[in-house]
């Protein structure tokens, strides 16, 4: 199935959705039994994929770790009071086999998942660890040449950040800013071995699913690998890792979508090392701040760049938008993600304004009401911009200007999109809790001379505007806190 080249990412939490899905049903459900409603709750119209979070199996020696962590078990009851043992699964980025977990319903049900999907227009996105594995992980004892390996004096001298595996001492998972993971075993980016088997793991993966997320991508950078783990590490190689084994993949799999989790503004060097999108923090950590003028900043850069991200509110690594942000500023928000160019990902439960996230480790999460009139705000956004086609056009930043005294302009960011068809649409947003005032101008001086109506393809509103305003001095704006216009420029009927 072609990917769209701005995809829409669905991203679901498979062990607690299932986890629902049986409670509701009285009767353990695995992903073969998910019924159509199930399936098509999570591809509402607009969704180009779903990403099917944590299917793989799940380490016992991990989950024995993660059992007896008391900072994990914290935040297991912080985040589900009443927690029981048969909550807690296990990690799914503690990966025992790259083989769907029984539980799951195995290898047999995520075909039938993905036939699911591909029925709806959807492709299937699925995890890929490349910094580490669960300590019974295969490749633990029968190759421990693909790990990080230190001596007896290591162990001794830091317990935590080495395990025992036979005559082997291996280092635990980490990156350079955190202490060990407990719970893991520490690939070696640099070792050739590592990197076939790593080229073969990911062509399994890709014969199962459309796209692939790889987990904490830039920990394999040769420089960033160099600095977590100096001599440890061995001989830096000459090529880079994710080169060397996307170029393997790619001559099975050309067509599968690689998604990079991204951080330390390492999406432009991703990008250009073979990833498809790479995630984009940067705008994140700025939307949710409240940075109108980073927010501004941040979308001035290339177009080429910026078409490879992927945008997000939330996800399950970060705080649950609606704990951090009131609904209107969150509308806003999402208004913003829906219509910028990049590949954009949703979490389920987001659409529902839950304010809980759960770690990863469990299979249940606290019951929390849901918000219809948030819910259809967001499937309205979603399926409003799929409708009007703007993303497959050329996006452009626009520059909000207003007067010398009153510059709540500021407060405003604006864009337009042009497709070969003649579409036009225009996008102005107010970040901010304050009305905001200012005059757009768009980039098309053929619309001169005419009237236009300029229909907000969320409110229904209608506006006449001189195409002389509109590419001249600006047509005036003026939004209430946190509004939002998403407009088509149609001509007059």
């Amino acid at each position: 199935m072609t990917w769209p080249a701005q995809p829409v990412i669905y991203e679901v939490n498979t062990a607690v959705w299932l986890t629902e899905l049986s409670r509701r049903n009285g009767g353990r459900m695995t992903l073969t039994e998910v019924g159509d409603e199930d399936w098509d709750a999570v591809t509402p119209h607009g969704v180009d994929a779903v990403w099917l979070m944590g299917v793989w199996e799940r380490s016992p020696a991990g989950l024995a770790v993660a059992r007896t962590n008391g900072e994990l078990m914290s935040s297991f009851r912080d985040a589900l009071p009443d927690v029981t043992d048969a909550d807690i699964v296990g990690s799914p980025y503690c990966v025992r086999r790259y083989a769907v977990d029984a539980r799951f319903g195995g290898p047999e049900a995520l075909k039938a998942a993905r036939a699911a999907l591909a029925e709806r227009g959807a492709r299937l996105v699925l995890d890929y660890v490349p910094n580490h594995v669960a300590p019974d992980h295969p490749w633990v004892s029968e190759h421990p040449d693909l790990f990080v390996s230190g001596t007896a004096e290591d162990a001794a001298s830091d317990p935590q950040a080495w395990m025992n595996v036979g005559s082997a001492v291996l280092a635990h998972g980490r990156d350079p800013y955190f202490a060990p993971w407990p719970d893991v075993v520490q690939l070696n980016a640099f070792a050739p071995t590592l990197r076939a088997a790593t080229a073969n793991t990911l062509a399994d993966i890709a014969d199962q699913c459309d796209g692939i997320r790889c987990d904490m991508a830039m920990l394999a950078i040769n420089r960033v690998f160099a600095k977590t783990w100096g001599h440890l590490a061995g001989v830096e190689p000459a090529e880079e890792f994710w080169p060397t084994v996307i170029a393997a993949l790619r001559a099975r799999h050309p067509e599968t979508v690689l998604l990079a989790e991204a951080y330390w503004d390492l999406e432009w060097e991703l990008q250009h090392q073979g990833f498809d999108f790479c995630y984009d923090k940067r705008l994140y950590d700025r939307l949710l701040g409240g940075d109108v003028l980073g927010v501004h900043d941040h979308l001035r850069a290339d177009l080429g760049y910026q078409s490879r991200l992927v945008r997000f509110l939330e996800n399950h690594d970060e705080p649950r938008v609606a704990s951090r942000l009131e609904r209107e500023a969150e509308r806003a928000a999402a208004v913003a993600i829906a219509t910028l160019p990049g590949a954009t990902l949703w979490h389920e439960g987001q659409f529902d304004g839950r304010r809980v996230r759960p770690p990863v480790f469990l299979a249940r999460r606290p019951d929390e009401s849901a918000d219809p009139v948030l819910h259809h705000a967001y499937e309205q956004l979603l399926s409003a911009v799929a409708d009007s086609g703007m993303r497959d056009g050329t996006w452009q930043l626009l520059e909000p200007s207003g007067w010398p005294d009153n510059q709540s302009a500021n407060n405003l960011v604006a864009w337009c999109w042009y497709a070969e068809t003649g579409k036009r649409h225009l996008v102005v947003i107010n970040l901010s809790s304050a009305p905001a005032q200012g005059l757009v101008r768009v980039p098309w001086p053929d619309i001169a001379g005419v009237r236009w109506v300029l229909v907000d393809l969320l409110s229904g509103a209608r506006f006449d505007r001189a195409g002389n305003d509109l590419v001249g001095d600006g047509i005036y704006v003026g939004l209430n806190a946190w509004g939002t216009h998403v407009l088509s420029i149609e001509p007059p009927t």
